[in-house]
């Protein structure tokens, strides 16, 4: 390998943010904050999702959403099944108006 072309690698202690679940993995990540985990001290850095929260790993159906990207889908889509109820309802008006007979018409 070419000497100082690649970043250095070393050990960091990732922590998930929604368990507090914490565990040392090599990367060439460079965080600036440090934590002392077992003993010895290791940068860190903070992940949403880790096995430890992650569904498909922990076999729940819950998912743990921290940044409301699932709130925000759902308000979205209540917002354009309302608009569609509303059209929907607007032309079944104008439907029924359309059967009745016009009053005041005499033939």
């Amino acid at each position: 390998m070419k000497k100082e072309i690649h970043p250095a690698y070393q050990d960091v202690l990732f922590v998930d943010t929604s368990t507090g679940y914490k565990f040392v993995c090599g990367t060439t990540l460079q965080p600036k904050e440090t934590e002392t985990h077992e003993g010895k001290e290791y940068p860190v850095y903070r992940v949403a999702v880790s096995s430890s929260s992650h569904p498909f790993f922990t076999g729940s159906t819950q998912f743990v959403d921290s940044e409301g990207r699932v709130d925000k889908f759902m308000k979205r889509y209540a917002k354009k099944e309302q608009q569609s109820k509303e059209l929907q309802a607007k032309s079944e008006q104008k439907a029924e108006a359309a059967k009745k007979p016009a009053k005041g018409k005499k033939k």
